[in-house]
């Protein structure tokens, strides 16, 4: 049986990693993005310890914890981009981009350790009250929120379909949830004294955090574990190849992953029919395998049938 193992690479280069859907500029913007927002996150990150620490506050000492955490996290997430500009090698042939996908893994993970400790904390403040002066929390809280506010917008411009900068942007949305969770307790304590409305609100902060935590470490979790990306069918894509590519006779061997969320490719084998020729066949495929589901990079096997297949 005659085989042609081709594999077009046409559209993709293996040399500096560059996501498909990214120019070099789009990756500098978000790069500086996330640069911005550490700066502007670590820079508050001090006086919000301070600001807990007098006020007796558990809502702003779990957010200057939680800002702790967003900061290392976002400088992870700024290494990541630094490290994706290095080119591929013989030991890396797709590069360094994969560990942008490693970073975002790690922040979400970081919000379940970060969630926990808060919920740990709010169920000791619930036992225990402490005096928390509600007039020092609230411009503590205040100066928070307008930080977490400039820091998500930056990020949430550059964000796109990068899992990186979505998990960067997650932690400094979940600041900026604390930010205002803070400001409505100090409220009601400065209105009301009641001081358990502290750790209540740090509480539901932490749950809305969790389901965005979740579906970051889900999809990076799935890009890791070599998943198909989303939409991608590959009991569909082979039916559709034979119904609709003339010279397919069978499609088998259909597999497709993501190097990024922006970094898809797929491989696959086609039987030909009698009388096709290989090189308009494999063309056909490809361009069949672009239009359904928009995969700009895939490698296709052709082999010929025997007689007796």
């Amino acid at each position: 049986m005659g085989q042609d193992h081709s594999h077009d690479h046409a559209g993709h280069s293996h040399g500096p990693t560059l996501s498909t859907g990214d120019s070099p500029g789009a990756r500098r913007s978000k790069e500086r993005a996330i640069l911005v927002a550490a700066i502007l996150t670590g820079g508050f990150m001090g006086a919000e310890v301070v600001g807990g620490l007098l006020s007796g506050s558990l809502a702003l000492l779990a957010d200057a914890g939680h800002m702790l955490t967003d900061f290392a996290s976002l400088m992870l997430a700024w290494f990541a981009f630094r490290l994706a500009r290095r080119p591929a090698d013989w030991k890396r042939t797709y590069g360094f981009d994969r560990f942008s996908v490693l970073a975002a893994f790690v922040n979400g993970l970081s919000l379940f350790a970060i969630a926990a400790w808060i919920l740990f904390e709010a169920v000791g403040r619930l036992r225990d009250p402490h005096e928390v002066l509600g007039g020092l929390m609230l411009w503590v809280a205040v100066g928070g929120l307008v930080v977490n506010v400039l820091a998500f917008w930056v990020l949430s411009r550059a964000e796109g379909d990068n899992l990186n900068v979505r998990a960067a942007a997650l932690h400094v949305l979940g600041d900026l949830l604390g930010s205002v969770a803070a400001i409505a307790a100090s409220l009601v304590i400065i209105w009301t004294g009641w001081t358990p409305i502290d750790p209540i609100l740090s509480v539901l902060v932490v749950l809305l955090i969790l389901r965005s935590a979740w579906a970051v470490v889900r999809e990076s979790g799935h890009i890791l574990l070599e998943g198909a990306p989303a939409g991608f069918d590959a009991r569909a894509v082979a039916a559709d190849l034979e119904a609709n590519v003339s010279g397919v006779a069978r499609a088998h061997h259909v597999h497709a992953w993501s190097i990024t969320q922006e970094r898809p490719m797929a491989t696959l084998e086609v039987d030909l029919a009698p009388g096709a020729l290989a090189d308009d066949v494999r063309r056909a495929v490809k361009d069949r395998v672009r239009e359904t589901t928009g995969m700009a990079h895939v490698t296709v096997e052709v082999a010929e049938r025997s007689g007796d297949e």
